[in-house]
């Protein structure tokens, strides 16, 4: 055992417990994992390109959705894959530089997907609330300041972490209870100083995760004032219809990703918390492209334009 962990601290490395209660199940969990990775990428990759492909949908709605999809992308392909290694081959190790890799894109991916989800808020705030002066505001720069501003933030706030990380001290006990480099599982196997980072990590999620959604829900309460307003059912059902697909991606990622990272710690509730970060690692990207394709009609009818193309006439 002590040669072990001795090896460890010479080459580097963690060691990832992930689902390890689940011994005799290994293969049927690497076999949803893969299907789940894949059809997320898929995907996502298929709702850009009707996007792209579509010049109907070249809106700003569908433009900060295609940033979602790439951040999506991103840190499932940054987590699944050594997952499903892992799964297959029984090693659990991984490299530190691969570790706070891990840690860089998915605070990055995180922290950037908050701000995106404001920003289609306030999108749909403008639709229904000002629609008079929607392609005023919501030009072609505002979108583009709009998703700088995120990706700029999400890139600063994302770097903070692996480098205050790295920094630290570790035990000779390697092991991540988890199944990727969790920031506050890495924490526990710290000598020194990760109270500090700790509170850093709370500190972080409420000025970054509750004040965007905040933004959210008071653009929502604006949104829902001036529906109920409107005078015809049709009408209302209309207006509802065209944010219906941004709140529920709103709910499932911000109230799962939220309680996860704000909610403290113990060894009872971990493999719980695995559980949940399962949901909206896999489950939230899988269901992006999902929502927006069978909650819109626009999308909807763009993917059978598409479709009927390939369907040759009898």
């Amino acid at each position: 055992m002590h040669e072990n962990v001795h090896n460890y601290s010479v080459r580097g490395e963690f060691s990832l417990r992930a689902f390890t209660g689940y011994g005799n199940l290994q293969l049927v969990i690497c076999a949803a994992i893969l299907t789940m990775y894949l059809l997320s990428v898929l995907g996502n990759i298929f709702i850009t390109a009707i996007v792209y492909q579509t010049s109907q949908l070249h809106t700003p709605m569908y433009y900060f959705l295609c940033n979602l999809a790439v951040l999506d992308i991103i840190y499932v392909s940054v987590i699944l894959p050594k997952l499903m290694v892992m799964t297959i081959t029984g090693n659990i190790h991984i490299s530190y530089s691969g570790c706070f890799a891990q840690v860089f894109f998915y605070v990055l991916c995180i922290g950037t997907e908050f701000f995106i989800l404001a920003s289609m808020g306030y999108d749909r705030y403008v639709a229904i609330c000002i629609p008079l002066h929607y392609m005023l505001i919501m030009s072609h720069k505002t979108c583009l300041t709009l998703t700088v501003f995120s990706f700029s933030l999400g890139v600063l706030n994302a770097m903070i972490y692996p480098l205050l990380i790295s920094k630290l001290s570790f035990t000779n006990f390697h092991e991540i209870n988890h199944f990727f480099c969790h920031m506050k599982s890495i924490l526990k196997l710290c000598r020194t100083e990760a109270a500090r980072i700790e509170i850093l990590i709370t500190v972080d999620g409420i000025v970054l995760g509750f004040s965007t959604f905040i933004v959210i829900v008071v653009s929502y309460m604006f949104i829902i004032s001036t529906i109920l307003k409107i005078q015809t059912s049709s009408g209302r059902f209309r207006a509802f219809s065209s944010c219906s697909s941004h709140l529920t991606i709103v709910l499932l990622f911000c109230l799962t990703s939220l309680s996860l990272n704000m909610k403290p710690e113990n060894e009872f509730s971990q493999e719980q918390d695995k559980l949940l970060s399962m949901l909206y690692i896999v489950v939230v990207p899988l269901l992006n492209p999902i929502v927006y394709s069978l909650r819109n009609k626009e999308v909807l009818r763009a993917i059978k334009r598409r479709f009927s193309k390939f369907v040759m006439p009898l």
